[in-house]
């Protein structure tokens, strides 16, 4: 049973704990976790994704994440904002996803709203909100993380007064942490260290 300290994984390296549960997690926290991802529709379908994960486990996203990006137009935000009636019907048949009618509505709407800012705004607007590099302390265990920061509320406030739904502090928070605005690997994590 973990500590909360990195653990060495398959291949020996140390990592986070959360990622060695599952092959996915492994090549998941590897390869994307913390890396910094620019571009409003990148980041249009990791706000989604975080909100659809929303009282899930991430594991049960990241398996669905192919029939996530068929369904939703690779998220594409013009694309899923011209989605119909039929649209949204054949989404909530849809079983490659997660049929949360909720979160399938609120997913649409975001796209409505973000068709209507300028280009780069979404990047701009989730980036501005990036901590300092350097003025958070590293990790050394998973009690370290934070499930919120005064960033991820401000963030999180931000997005709501622009339209956004289903972007809670939290969401917010995990949105930051996948897309690397935050470097939450822990201390001896091996892809704390990676370029």
């Amino acid at each position: 049973m973990s500590d909360g300290t990195a653990l060495a994984g398959p291949d020996g390296a140390l990592r986070c704990p959360w990622a060695l549960s599952a092959p996915e997690y492994v090549a998941y926290h590897d390869e994307e976790w913390g890396r910094p991802v620019h571009g409003d529709d990148a980041l249009y379908e990791r706000l989604s994704l975080e909100a659809f994960q929303s009282g899930l486990s991430w594991i049960t996203i990241l398996r669905r994440r192919p029939g996530f990006r068929a369904a939703f137009a690779d998220f594409k935000i013009a694309s899923v904002a011209a989605f119909t009636d039929e649209d949204r019907e054949r989404l909530l048949a849809d079983t490659g996803i997660i049929r949360n009618r909720a979160k399938i509505d609120a997913t649409l709407a975001n796209a409505r709203v973000l068709t209507e800012w300028a280009p780069g705004e979404l990047d701009t607007l989730i980036w501005s909100h990036a901590p300092e590099p350097g003025t958070r302390p590293i990790p050394k265990t998973l009690s370290d993380v934070p499930p919120v920061t005064p960033e991820s509320t401000a963030l999180s406030k931000a997005l709501k007064k622009r339209g956004l739904r289903f972007v809670g502090p939290t969401t917010a928070y995990a949105l930051m942490q996948a897309c690397g605005l935050v470097d939450d690997h822990l201390e001896t994590c091996v892809a704390r260290s990676a370029p």
